[in-house]
């Protein structure tokens, strides 16, 4: 097999693999009431299905991709792969709330190992640069057409089988891409365990994180009051704690010098405050959709469909082209107006409004934006990783990612909340409510990109400077 198919080969395998891990984040939302049913889960406590997944994934993604590093990003990904389709299988064949619990944890576990070493690969495999900005507009896709794959996918499954079903639909996909991935995977230079692991430094950023996330994604039930003032809190405290750790570590966790790039900065909290707008999109848009339109979860699910369409078609053919011509900085900038546009006529369904209409203009404005603006962003971020720490840095940024999408879905239904929850819960009045929260939280969503694209147009290059980034780079390397 000719090297250059293998490795497009090896991507497709990249992405459906990362693509399991984010479907498990939205699929199981359409099966939570019936879990709750059999398995006797309370009603605060069918949460933690989401909660145990999210928790894991978020607190671990760093300290995975430094295990690359040292380890090698393919056994890392092969590793993850393993676990991930080990506790699926678990989930499925859970009998009791237990057990599901612990198995989504280790679902999450598995699922941080596969993503944080995934575009540390694809970089390292991909390195002319039009070839690169097409696989990470491939590897984009899967993140932003996930949410809504799983969305369909949980609609169907659902509907022709049961809820078990959801997970071991993991068991062929996890079986294909470790036979795939360990014959064509690259097996790269590994630093080796005896180069350092900040032992120290990983326990604190894990434990900082993982309060972090869940802290957020509880402020959505309890408020932000005590509980959650005190775990994110904590988690500063701790954030601060590992940030003294990297700078007197002989060997760091992460180079936090990495950050001194406005490239790579700005790239982070771009993608902290972008797939907030991702995932806080979707939320509204399933709830506008199923509440207030009153679609069923197969229509639900079925509306989707263009706005994937369009986003895959956005991340693997629109931004690359436009990268290619007028560099990341001017692509961000096209791809948030997209976004924004969408989020504002979101704010704007009717009431009684209809698909064609109203909904779909909308939807389709943010996959053409939530497509253009993902592919830049990760280049971006990757942009002056070193040969040594580049799956810590993948690690980074998605973990920016995660944490981002996690809060600003928080802010966002704190906002619905706030809006909608005193003007009737029922009918037509609730209804009504409802719809007006969810155009304030559109309204939210639309101030965050507004935010993000003056971080574009403030903090990141006009063109980047390949010999500055070069020094830059090299700088930093003789610092360690």
């Amino acid at each position: 097999m000719k090297a250059s198919r293998a490795r497009w080969i090896a991507l497709v395998v990249l992405c459906i693999g990362t693509l399991m891990t984010i479907l498990d984040e939205t699929i199981v939302n359409v099966a939570l009431p019936v879990m709750q049913k059999e398995l006797g889960f309370s009603q605060a406590g069918v949460s933690w299905v989401i909660n145990a997944y999210l928790i894991a994934y978020g607190g671990l993604l760093v300290f995975a991709g430094r295990l690359g590093d040292l380890l090698g990003h393919r056994r890392v990904l092969l590793i993850g792969v393993s676990v991930f389709t080990v506790a699926s299988v678990a989930a499925g064949l859970s009998p009791s709330a237990i057990i599901l619990v612990a198995s989504r944890f280790g679902q999450g576990v598995g699922a941080a190992l596969i993503t944080a070493v995934t575009l540390a690969l694809i970089v390292t495999m991909f390195t002319e640069p039009r070839e690169q900005a097409r696989a990470i507009g491939f590897y984009s896709f899967t993140f932003a057409g996930g949410g809504a794959l799983g969305l369909l996918l949980g609609g169907v499954l659902m509907q022709l089988a049961s809820w078990q079903w959801l997970f071991f639909i993991n068991l062929p996909i996890g079986l294909v891409s470790l036979v795939v991935g360990w014959r064509l995977l690259p097996r790269g230079r590994a630093l080796g365990l005896g180069r350092g692991l900040d032992v120290v430094g990983a326990g604190l950023l894990v434990a900082a994180v993982s309060l972090l996330v869940y802290g957020v994604i509880t402020a959505e039930h309890l408020g932000w009051g005590g509980t959650t003032i005190f775990s994110l809190g904590g988690a500063v405290i701790l954030l601060f704690g590992f940030v003294l750790r990297q700078r007197r570590a002989k060997v760091p966790l992460l180079h936090l010098g990495v950050l001194r790039d406005r490239d790579v900065a700005g790239a982070n909290v771009i993608q902290f405050l972008v797939t907030g707008g991702l995932y806080g999109s979707f939320f509204i848009a399933t709830l506008l959709l199923q509440q207030v339109l009153g679609y069923t979860p197969m229509q639900m699910a079925l509306s989707f469909v263009p706005l994937t369409i369009v986003t895959a078609l956005a991340s693997i053919v629109v931004a690359p082209f436009l990268t290619a011509r007028f560099r990341e900085r001017i692509t961000l900038v096209v791809g948030l107006l997209a976004f924004l546009a969408g989020a504002l006529l979101l704010a704007r369904v009717p009431l009684g409004g209809g698909y064609l209409a109203d909904v779909l203009a909308p939807l389709l404005l943010l996959g053409l934006g939530i497509g253009i603006v993902l592919p830049p962003i990760m280049s971006l971020a990757m942009s002056k990783a070193g040969e040594d720490e580049v799956g810590a840095v993948s690690g980074l940024a998605n973990s920016t990612g995660m944490i981002g999408g996690a809060f600003w879905t928080a802010v966002v239904a704190s906002v619905i909340g706030a809006v909608a929850g005193a003007r009737g819960d029922a009918g037509a009045e609730g209804r009504a409510a409802l719809a007006q929260g969810l155009a304030a939280g559109s309204l939210a969503i639309a101030a965050v990109l507004v935010v993000a694209l003056v971080v574009a147009l403030a903090v990141l290059r006009r063109r980047r400077d390949p010999e500055a980034g070069r020094a830059l780079t090299a700088n930093m390397q003789a610092e360690r």
